[in-house]
């Protein structure tokens, strides 16, 4: 998920009167006494927050245009992107479009999406952090070769994820506003996985980077969006600075090289994540993708279809800000009516697992970290 626009560090506080609260009510499973948005799901402890007279939250009087404006502007993102992949569509020696693939349910069916209605040359590139579940894995397997794709599974040593989890949850070490979107967990490992995707297509020429970022996940107006080498360069020396200084050196080659700048300067990749503007339902997308042999894992959290750590992740988060990460994402899929208000409550406001969290603290060998 990276870094997103948002509030600024002032909007943070370590003593924020409703954190303690939080933590007792989602511990309890019971939200009554959170005030919520009476239209999405945004809790009053989220950062730079408001309700009107009605409870209705600042976010949802913002986009309260957004229905009446969504097909228009969808269908011409459909366009741009048909544009987009004739323009490319066979003109390089490699591959048309890389696939960041995690195997769980959106960048499968993206990869399914674009492979069915393009024919696209996809090269999957899945970033192994050594808590994929094993249903997970499999599904890799079975979609990658229900489709022929060629597969890059990447796995790093285990002393530098263990170091990155570890270091991402007891420490601050991204932005304020990236902590908006995602945990700081989900952050380092997303951050890896565009650089490594992003370098990758450099190197092999690949014109398209795909994500199966969920409509909530990220903006339609960023959903094919060129890459900016200047923007890039200077994310990615700040992202460098921190991964080395904070968590193993060896993390530098999976940063882009200055020199990539020069010579691949009028190669950098478009970004596309199609399911912003695509028809999205949860359980149409579960079914046809049932119908191939993907089956849902039953060993990850309500937000997750192949990440055995991400309730750890979440849990971490909630103590730490007083608010759900993927709190945003689900509200901006019940605003834009994509799930229905009581299943965004359920998805974030359900406790976290128990097993699963000390699963996770268990490996980290943070146990002793536990309250």
């Amino acid at each position: 998920m990276g870094y997103s626009p948002g509030g600024g560090s002032d909007l943070f506080s370590q003593d924020h009167k409703y954190v303690k609260d939080y933590k007792i009510m989602v511990s309890n499973n019971s939200i009554n006494q959170l005030k919520i948005c009476t239209q999405c799901i945004l809790p009053e402890t989220f950062p730079g927050i408001s309700f009107n007279e009605s409870g209705v939250c600042n976010h949802c009087q913002r986009e309260a245009s957004f229905k009446t404006q969504g097909s228009e502007k969808k269908a011409e993102y459909h366009r741009r992107l048909d544009k987009l992949i004739k323009d490319v569509q066979g003109k390089t020696p490699t591959y048309d479009a890389i696939m960041a693939y995690s195997g769980g349910k959106d960048s499968s069916y993206t990869m399914k999406l674009l492979k069915e209605r393009y024919d696209l040359r996809i090269l999957a590139f899945t970033f192994d952090n050594h808590f994929l579940s094993p249903l997970a894995k499999d599904n890799i397997a079975k979609i990658t070769k229900s489709f022929n794709i060629d597969h890059i599974n990447f796995r790093p040593s285990w002393s530098l994820t263990s170091s990155m989890f570890t270091t991402a949850a007891r420490e601050e070490i991204f932005p304020k506003s990236a902590m908006l979107r995602a945990s700081s967990v989900c952050t380092a490992c997303i951050t890896l996985v565009k650089s490594l995707v992003l370098k990758t297509a450099l190197e092999m020429q690949i014109p398209l980077v795909a994500f199966g970022w969920s409509p909530g996940q990220a903006p339609i107006q960023s959903s094919i969006m060129k890459t900016n080498p200047g923007l890039i360069r200077q994310n990615q020396k700040l992202l460098k600075d921190t991964f080395i200084e904070k968590i193993d050196p060896l993390t530098q080659s999976y940063f882009i090289p200055d020199s990539y700048y020069k010579i691949y300067q009028d190669s950098f990749p478009y970004n596309i994540h199609p399911l912003a503007f695509f028809d999205y339902n949860e359980e149409k997308i579960s079914q046809e993708l049932r119908d191939m042999g993907w089956q849902h894992p039953t060993d990850t959290d309500t937000n997750s279809t192949n990440c055995l750590i991400n309730a750890f992740a979440n849990q971490c988060h909630v103590d730490k800000y007083g608010f759900h990460p993927y709190v945003l994402e689900i509200a901006n899929m019940v605003r834009q009516g994509i799930m229905t208000r009581d299943e965004g409550l359920q998805k974030i406001y359900t406790e976290q697992n128990k097993d699963m969290v000390m699963y996770a603290r268990n490996r980290l060998g943070l146990v002793d970290d536990a309250t």
